[in-house]
């Protein structure tokens, strides 16, 4: 069956404005159950991998704002409720993805991928959370104890190494989420929140946190170039500081710095081994 996404967006977008007035009023209504249809026909798109929260068209990424919105609905029109899956039991608005086998996606105990997000066949959840509207893409390996906030856009033959946290964005509705594009090694422990966009095949060693005010600073030329909310293709990232003056005095606060690029010829690890090594730091 076609999914007419344009209507659609039409009839998420008035129940939105509707539903953001009566909050205004603080008043509720009956939920349409036209609205209802709309909603539940999204998330599910979103489910199957059909829809994006985010997407790129030509060299820009786009976010499709209505699909948060119709994400913010769903979350009214749920009520909590028990949730079974397996052996355990959860009280939740939203429920866990149910696995059968023939998605191709290995998902070992302890993964939890909720309804609405989208994992593509050949991705790995190790015991791991992925939140409605996320995008996992084929190849990924989500490892033990990551967590991919909803909304975020994770790509192809990506690693998310143990315990890396990915931020999630679903208020403001025009926000961007985190994007992690192809071929991208993110090390652990890292944090990746309000939007960052990480390029291709960019490495991040250890530990790095990247906010959307972080400085990303390039230290591989004769003088420094620096980035925000933004890790350029193939670069090799590890944490670093720089000094800033309060009125107590003079500290260092985090940043990133860019130490090499990854060799086209070479993975991520390697890549990331190489820079270190040139360099003489650890990570």
């Amino acid at each position: 069956m076609t999914i007419d996404f344009s209507t659609l967006q039409k009839t998420i977008e008035a129940a939105f404005q509707e539903s953001t007035q009566q909050t205004a009023r603080q008043s509720t209504g009956t939920i349409a159950s036209e609205t209802v249809h709309a909603v539940e026909t999204t998330i599910a798109a979103l489910d199957r991998g059909e829809l994006r929260v985010v997407a790129r068209q030509g060299s820009e990424w786009i976010v499709n704002e209505w699909v948060k919105k119709a994400i913010l609905l769903y979350f009214r029109q749920r009520k909590m409720e028990p949730i079974e899956s397996g052996e355990f039991r959860y009280v939740d608005k939203i429920p866990v993805k149910k696995w059968n086998g023939t998605e191709g996606v290995r998902v070992v105990p302890q993964a939890i991928a909720r309804y609405g997000s989208y994992i593509a066949s050949g991705a790995i959840l190790m015991p791991s959370y992925v939140n409605i509207g996320a995008s996992v893409g084929s190849g990924t390996m989500v490892d033990t104890w990551a967590t991919v906030g909803s909304c975020a856009y994770i790509g192809a033959n990506v690693h998310l190494s143990g315990g890396v946290g990915i931020g999630g964005v679903l208020e403001p509705v025009q926000a961007r989420p985190v994007i992690v594009e192809d071929n991208a090694f993110i090390g652990s422990r890292c944090i990746v929140v309000e939007g960052v966009h990480i390029e291709e095949g960019a490495v991040l060693g250890a530990g790095v946190t990247l906010t959307g005010s972080t400085k990303i600073i390039d230290v591989t030329g004769s003088s420094p170039k620096i980035y925000q909310g933004r890790v350029p293709k193939n670069a090799v990232v590890i944490p670093g500081s720089q000094p800033k003056t309060f009125a107590s005095g003079t500290y260092h606060v985090p940043c990133a710095l860019i130490i090499g690029s990854r060799k086209e010829s070479t993975n991520q690890k390697t890549s990331l081994t190489d820079a270190l090594r040139e360099y003489d730091v650890p990570a």
